[in-house]
Order: C-alpha cells, then sequence, then structure tokens
C-alpha cells in the first residue's frame, strides 16, 4: 500500500489523528453574550469588565511550555448583531517573542494565531475556514465546496495585535453574516504557535483535537445567547448494557429540539460522566455517529435520550446506554457469489449499505464476476458527504497501489517483445542519480521492483532525512516499495522514448478496453473524481500533474473487471509469462500480511492467496482517503473489486472475501 508523494506526510499524519475525533466537536463550550460595538485596535478597554476568560488550555505539541510565563493566556468574546460579527480577544503570555521577517516565513517559524470557524455547523458535518495569522503571515485555509468556508477572505474581518512587554493582545471581528444568529451554535477553536529564541516550538489551544484548519470535529462550541439569558445544568453518565471493559465515547451530542440551528457537545470522562450547561428547551441526547466504535468491535446505541430544561434548573438526565453487545459482522457460513442469482443482488446490497453504517463509509463502486463475466455491478452513497453528490457509474475513485499492477502489466508486456530485459540492471538503461552514492542500486532489476525486493524504502519522505537510500542490498529481500516503480518508469520511458501515460495507452488501455481510466489530472478526472474522506471529512481533490505509477490510476469498479478478466483469461502475455506472475517471489512479513489464514505471497505485482478454493490473485490500495481491493478466484473464474472514498474501509475490504466466496467458515 502507498501513499502519493502529492499527499506526503501531513494527510497521511491526518488520516492517523483524525480517527480520534471522528464527528464529534471536542467538548468545549462558550457563550457569546451581545456587545456594543468595539473598536478592534488591540486596546480592551472597551469590552465589558465582566467578560468571561476561557483559558488556553490545551496543549497537543510534544513541547510543552515550561511555567505561565514562558505561555499561557486566555480569550474572551461576544457579538454585535447588527453587523452580524463575533468578536474575540485573545491575551498570550510569553517570555520569549519570535518573529520570522524572512521571505520563508511558516506557521511554524514564529509566534502566531490561527483561529478556525465552522459558521455553519451543521449536524451533518460542514466545512472550517481557518485564518492564520503574524505580522508577516496572513493564510486561509478553506474547503473550496462549502458555502460559508469556500467564500471566506480577509475582507470578511478586522484583526489587529499590539504587543506590552511579555503581553500580547490579538482582536478580531469576524462577519458571519446570516449565520450569525441568536441562538444558534457554531464552531470554533485555535492553535496559538509558541516560537522561541532556542528553537523550540510548541502550540497550545481550547480544547483536544487535531488539524483544526480543516476538521471542525476537532472544534469547540460558540452558543450565541440573548443579554441576561440564564443557562442551565444537565449532568448525566453514558453507560453499558452490562460490564464492558471497553472505551465509552469521549463526548455527547445535545441537539435543540426547539431550534436546529443549536445543538452543542458535552466532554464526557473516563467513567462515563459528564456536566453541561445549556440554554432552557428540549434536547435530544445522541452519540455522534449512529454507531460506536470501541477496541475493535462495533456498538449500538439503545436510542436517544430526551430531556427538558427549564432555565436556571439542574438535572439529572437518564442514563445514556451503549449496547454492550457488539453488532453482526453479516457474514454467512457460505459465501453469496457462490450460488449467485439476480435474488442475492439484496444480500450483498444489504452487507455494503450496514458495513458503510457501521464504519462511515461515504461512497463505494462495487463490481462482481463469475463465470468469467462481469454479473453485478453497483454504486453506494456520496461523493462527497459535505454536499450530498450521489456516487454514480461515472465517478471515479483513486486506485491508489493498484495501479501497480496495472503498469506491472504494461512492463510485462515489454518484456514479452524483448523492449526490456526484466533481468538486466536498471542503471544500464538509465542511471539514478539520487541512489547512486549507493553501488549497490546497479544490481536492481525490473523483476526486483515488480516484486518488491528493490530495497528501497516504501517512500523516501519516510525516511528522517527525507533521502532515498537503500534498506539491504536488491534481490535479498523484500521491503514494498513505491520508490522502485517511480525508477522503473522512468526507465520505460527511457526505453520507449515515449511518456508513460502513452505506454499504458498502447499497452493496456486499449488492448483491454479499459477506457474511463486516468493517471494524472485532466479536465474530465477534475470533474469525475470524489472526494477522498478522513472519518467522514472530505479532503481536498489531489489531481497529481504527473503520473504516479505506485498510485495515481483513478477508475471505477465496473470498467476496472474488464483488467481482471483479462488477466483470469491470460490474454495478452505469453503463458510462461503468466506463470511467473503467479507464482511465489516473496513472502511477506508476519506484520504486513496480518496473519493470514492461508499462505499468502507476493507474485510479480500481485498478492497471491492460497485458499481451499483455489488460487487467488489480487492487489489492495490505500491513499489513506481512498481504500480499495480487488480479487480474482482462478479456478472459480469469479471475484470482485471494491472502490472507496474513505480512511475507514479496511473492515469492509478485509470481510468481503469472506462474505462473497468463503464464508465464514473457510472449508469448502
Amino acid at each position: 500500500m502507498s501513499v502519493p508523494l502529492l499527499k506526503s506526510i501531513c494527510l497521511f499524519a491526518l488520516c492517523i489523528l483524525l480517527g480520534n475525533h471522528a464527528f464529534a466537536h471536542n467538548g468545549s463550550i462558550a457563550y457569546a453574550y451581545p456587545l456594543d460595538k468595539v473598536v478592534v485596535d488591540g486596546d480592551l478597554s472597551d469590552w465589558p469588565k465582566d467578560a468571561v476568560r476561557y483559558k488556553i488550555g490545551i496543549h497537543p505539541s510534544d513541547t510543552k511550555p515550561q511555567n505561565e510565563s514562558d505561555f499561557s493566556g486566555y480569550f474572551q468574546l461576544g457579538y454585535h448583531l447588527g453587523s452580524r460579527s463575533l468578536y474575540v480577544a485573545f491575551t498570550i503570555t510569553d517570555d520569549d517573542f519570535v518573529e520570522d521577517t524572512s521571505q520563508h516565513v511558516r506557521w511554524n517559524t514564529q509566534d502566531g494565531l490561527e483561529v478556525s470557524i465552522d459558521a455553519r455547523h451543521l449536524l451533518s458535518g460542514s466545512c472550517v475556514a481557518s485564518f492564520m495569522y503574524s505580522k508577516t503571515l496572513h493564510t486561509i485555509d478553506k474547503a473550496d465546496y462549502d458555502p460559508f468556508a469556500g467564500k471566506a477572505t480577509w475582507d470578511m474581518m478586522e484583526v489587529a495585535v499590539v504587543r506590552h512587554g511579555n503581553t500580547r493582545t490579538y482582536e478580531w471581528r469576524f462577519q458571519l453574516g446570516s449565520e450569525l444568529a441568536v441562538g444558534k451554535s457554531v464552531g470554533f477553536d485555535f492553535h496559538v504557535y509558541d516560537k522561541d529564541s532556542d528553537g523550540s516550538f510548541s502550540w497550545s489551544a481550547w480544547g483536544p483535537g487535531t488539524a483544526k484548519y480543516m476538521n471542525p470535529y476537532s472544534l469547540g462550541d460558540i452558543i450565541f445567547l440573548p443579554a441576561g439569558r440564564e443557562l442551565s445544568t444537565v449532568s448525566g453518565k453514558l453507560a453499558w448494557t452490562s460490564p464492558q471493559a471497553a472505551k465509552l465515547p469521549s463526548v455527547v451530542r445535545f441537539i435543540s429540539q426547539d431550534n436546529p440551528t443549536l445543538w452543542t457537545t458535552a466532554a464526557v470522562d473516563s467513567l462515563g460522566n459528564y456536566t453541561v450547561k445549556v440554554p432552557a428547551g428540549k434536547y435530544r441526547l445522541a452519540l455522534s455517529e449512529p454507531y460506536f466504535k470501541s477496541a475493535g468491535n462495533v456498538y449500538a446505541t439503545e436510542g436517544p435520550v430526551a430531556i427538558v430544561v427549564k432555565a436556571g434548573q439542574t438535572i439529572v438526565a437518564p442514563a445514556f446506554r451503549i449496547s454492550s453487545t457488539p453488532v453482526p459482522d453479516l457474514i454467512p457460513e457460505k459465501g453469496v457469489l457462490l450460488d449467485f442469482t439476480p435474488a442475492s443482488a439484496g444480500k450483498i446490497d444489504h452487507f455494503i449499505d450496514t458495513y458503510c453504517a457501521y464504519y462511515g463509509i461515504p461512497g463505494v463502486s462495487l463490481a462482481l464476476i463469475k463465470d468469467g463475466k462481469l454479473v453485478y455491478h453497483k454504486t453506494y452513497g456520496v461523493s462527497n458527504t459535505m454536499t450530498g453528490e450521489k456516487v454514480n457509474d461515472n465517478t471515479l475513485f483513486e486506485a491508489a497501489s493498484i495501479t501497480k499492477p496495472v503498469f506491472a502489466f504494461a512492463v510485462e508486456r515489454l518484456a514479452d517483445r524483448g523492449v526490456i530485459d526484466l533481468d538486466k540492471p536498471l542503471y544500464t538503461y538509465l542511471p539514478y542519480k539520487d541512489i547512486e552514492y549507493d553501488e549497490r542500486y546497479k544490481l536492481m532489476t525490473a523483476r526486483h521492483v515488480l516484486t518488491h525486493r528493490t530495497g528501497f524504502p516504501n517512500w523516501r519522505w519516510m525516511n528522517k532525512d527525507g533521502k532515498l537510500d537503500l534498506k539491504f542490498t536488491p534481490g535479498t529481500a523484500y521491503n514494498y516499495s513505491g520508490e522502485g516503480f517511480e525508477y522503473l518508469k522512468m526507465v520505460v520511458e527511457k526505453i520507449t522514448g515515449k511518456k508513460v501515460e502513452q505506454v499504458l495507452q498502447e499497452e493496456v488501455i486499449e488492448p483491454i478496453g479499459l477506457y474511463h481510466t486516468f493517471f494524472s489530472k485532466n479536465d474530465s478526472l477534475a470533474r469525475m473524481k470524489a472526494y477522498g474522506h478522513y472519518d467522514h471529512l472530505p479532503s481536498k481533490k489531489n489531481l497529481m500533474e504527473s503520473p504516479l505509477m505506485a498510485a495515481s490510476m483513478h477508475t471505477e469498479a465496473k470498467v476496472f473487471t474488464r483488467f481482471m478478466l483479462y488477466l483470469l483469461e491470460q490474454k495478452g502475455l505469453k503463458p510462461e509469462t503468466y506463470n511467473t506472475i503467479l507464482s511465489k517471489h516473496a513472502e511477506y512479513p508476519a506484520e504486513e500480511a496480518h496473519k493470514p489464514q492461508v499462505p499468502t505471497y507476493m507474485g510479480m505485482s500481485l498478492q497471491i492467496r492460497e485458499t481451499p478454493f483455489g488460487k487467488t490473485f489480487g492487489h489492495g490500495g490505500n491513499n489513506g482517503d481512498f481504500q480499495c481491493r480487488f480479487e480474482v478466484y482462478k479456478d472459480l473464474k469469479m471475484g470482485y473489486v471494491i472502490f472507496t472514498n474513505s480512511n475507514n474501509a479496511f473492515p469492509l475490504l478485509e470481510n468481503a472475501h469472506k462474505f462473497l466466496v468463503e464464508g465464514r467458515d473457510t472449508t469448502p
């Protein structure tokens, strides 16, 4: 599996980080009251003397403040209804102020402040506009497809910064327009960046959560209240229906039944207790998702809890319970594809729909083959959770590492015609400056690339120094590598004198009919590509300017079955080449193979499994926000391909072969 270089470290890390905060604001709540119009000048003398101070008390970075003099702070807030503006004032204490005035200034090279707002604040999810401000750096991160965030500019705000000794004040005015209304809630949080002259760098925030610049589920909540509105206190408890060691959810939602624009979250402690202050009214208590995932299992709740709160009242809500019994995995005793009929379609749809609900998978493209032909194809869900645009037959998905066997097929066709020798050192075709400092690279061949025995890392950016190196002498061990495919791509272009996309067109697309498949940016791809998602949150479309032979193919399930059937029918290559492709070339490390129940190994750019149903060949793909897999049962002449636009699709992909073919018991 691989992550495209374009997304690199940031999105790979984001995939991991967002998994801890899916579908929930962070439990921090502030209450905004009306202000007389104040002047945004960094002087807070025109603010109410009793404006509540909310502490900046979360320090997610590895480096922490040494004491309050090193770094500490608080913020205050209010709103002006006439101008539809939110006012926020930050007071920061910092004994070592660092300002970067160079042309290379970045968010992490100086002291600064980044404020993030989810103004629409929809229960179904909406997007963040983040404003990074320092004297020499003004940037905005936003999702272009969101009606509010996509239009965010510096023209919608005022900001002023004043320093007095070790204290500095940031005063902001955000014009929210119709999104600011009395009784409404919005998402809000920030990162304060602290760079010290010793080179250390840290960041602090209001509430927990990561990637606030794009992740609405990591923000706290602001509730706009009329002057003098008294709040009520609600306490309660989340609990399992029976004793359970699994960890409970970290937040519970309070959803107003009187005002659809008001909802907030209460933080839940390790024992399941919570306390929150809310305006009077009727509320529905619910979790952030229909299903709760903990310790590898999926659980259902017993249903929402309804409460009525009166002004100034303190109440205890009824217990909110989560079933201690995990939901069923739906795996039958016998795979449904073995006896597939039109009536089987409903079972397949139920399986896909249920797993999408269990794990929050927005969209799926599925196709099944049996008896050497396509027997079922369907798309499910949405291309973008924010816009609700449906996945359809033309929606394209990142195929991620499934790109590798497609490129490998083109190389194997070239080898069959003698255009390239799979066992000739690649440097004799094209020296590689990035690795020429290590003479061992001269042993590397195309066969090593296609069987992941080059010695290269998966990607060079995974090394601490970011440089390409060899982990072992080529040909002596196995290590999954996208870097090898990039080197081989350059060799193919040198040998043929053609761009790799022309080679793919001639060797794969046209012979197989693999149309509606693209490897780099173009207008059709930009229009038809699905958005990837990290925990239900759409990520920006990344359209690569040049093709990446390890990961940049875009396609959909129905058309991709043509490639699967071509391999199944052993077309386009010599019989001895197919024998080589489907033979063992390397054993998987135990941890990478996820402890398979049957012999599993690397063929030539194909994963091979020896199941009780015969040999299978296929490949998976994982670009973070897109995950996919295809597998063909050679003897049964059946198989499946699934593309998803989600980082949460692993359970679906892992169980597909059981549901479709092998069943709960792998004994045929």
